[in-house]
């Protein structure tokens, strides 16, 4: 059965285990910033900052952590789209004023603790923007710098995984897993796609503990089979000969696994079925309700400034719909 939104899963499983999180900031936050960082007070929290309209295609979490002896907040945002956002820096700032605008309305207290910005991108086009607000602002750079003093910026923290070699992947076993495969996942055919799942196998035997590395293995075959390619029959019964054949001491959890597989195949096959048997009789009523529901998420994206092409990717909308909607929301 198809998981909706598996990168958001993904990465949040993952995330969520603190040893994960704090294993990616020991080894790629700038060492300026770890000298003043407490990464054993690290704390996960529950919020998620992100509009309704963009969770298709942002995650975020957010960590408690203290900050040069303050409380302070590192803040993940994870974009898992095609291509860069244009106004990233400014989703950001609108975040961090949310996770302000929170302490200081849940502890009355008029002084905002430090939020560090981090944004995760695995998309196909490389990241060309420059990490910065007043990068967007028409005109910052050629005001005098006494000038721009007064002009709201600030820098964030970019991982562009899709162009990360082997070399740059580091870490301990499970988040070389994670980073690996959002590295490929967009990029890699089926064939990449099963030497991922091969590496990823054979990484996990690094791990003590046995039985958590299957069951976030079974995780990670989630993920990708709901996230990668299409994978045939063919490719699914090789899959399952290589795991069989070359880890057989896990013989019980590979066949847990290898029934997954099985099952996302029979699956496969059962909606396409399905979906010819009721898409006829469906299609007629959905169309027209889809479409006003799409119309909506439009005006919402158009309305904080989203870009043209952001729209279309979000909504399906052509180009020549949404120019319209802009027309009539500025008349």
């Amino acid at each position: 059965m198809k998981i909706q939104n598996p990168h958001d899963k993904f990465f949040k499983e993952t995330f969520g285990n603190l040893a994960v999180a704090k294993d990616f900031l020991r080894n790629y936050l700038p060492q300026n910033i770890m000298d003043i960082v407490d990464i054993n007070s690290l704390e996960p929290q529950k919020d998620s900052f992100i509009n309704e309209e963009l969770q298709e295609v942002f995650s975020d979490m957010l960590f408690q952590v203290d900050i040069n002896n303050k409380e302070g907040y590192i803040y993940f945002l994870f974009e898992h789209k095609s291509y860069p956002s244009q106004n990233i820096a400014f989703q950001l700032l609108n975040y961090m004023v949310r996770i302000w605008e929170r302490k200081m309305k849940i502890e009355l207290d008029h002084k905002i603790p430090v939020v560090i910005p981090l944004v995760i991108y695995h998309g196909k086009e490389t990241w060309k923007i420059k990490t910065s607000l007043g990068e967007m602002i028409r005109g910052y750079e050629d005001l005098p710098e006494e000038i721009r003093a007064y002009i709201p910026n600030y820098h964030y923290l970019l991982y562009d995984i899709s162009r990360y070699s082997d070399d740059e992947i580091k870490g301990d076993a499970q988040l070389r897993i994670l980073l690996s495969i959002f590295r490929d996942i967009f990029t890699k055919n089926s064939e990449g796609i099963q030497e991922a799942i091969y590496r990823a196998a054979a990484t996990l035997q690094e791990l003590n503990d046995k039985e958590t590395g299957m069951g976030y293995f079974e995780t990670f075959m989630r993920y990708v089979l709901n996230a990668g390619p299409q994978l045939t029959k063919n490719d699914i019964n090789k899959i399952i000969h290589k795991l069989e054949t070359t880890y057989p001491g896990g013989s019980d959890t590979i066949m847990t696994l290898a029934e997954i597989l099985r099952e996302e195949g029979r699956n496969e096959g059962l909606e396409r079925g399905l979906e010819k048997g009721m898409e006829r009789g469906m299609e007629k009523g959905m169309a027209l309700g889809s479409k006003n529901s799409k119309v909506e998420v439009a005006r919402n994206l158009i309305k904080m400034n989203l870009n043209l092409d952001q729209i279309v990717e979000s909504t399906g909308l052509s180009k020549k719909e949404i120019a319209k909607l802009i027309k009539e929301m500025s008349n």
